[in-house]
């Protein structure tokens, strides 16, 4: 896969990859945009930290995988979840 608009994969990370399991790893989200979102479609979990509950996003590849770019962005610009 080529490094684009919708993609970046930046193997020279020293954290790449920060989760494993996919074969091309979209690095453009590297930081979660959806990490703000309450309801996100990816499979965070949550725990609870002095009475607060924090997402956990350790497991959750979501935004990293190349397929998942325009849902992405259809959910940043308001239109989904």
């Amino acid at each position: 896969m080529k490094n684009s608009y919708c993609f970046f994969e930046n193997k020279e990370c020293e954290y790449f990859p920060c989760h494993d399991g996919l074969e091309y790893f979209n690095c453009l989200f590297c930081y979660c945009p959806l990490y703000g979102k309450k309801h996100c479609p990816g499979n965070p979990e949550w725990m609870k930290k002095n009475e607060e509950e924090i997402k956990v996003c350790t497991n959750c590849t979501f935004p990293h995988r190349p397929e998942n770019y325009e849902a992405v962005i259809h959910i940043l610009k308001g239109n989904g979840k």
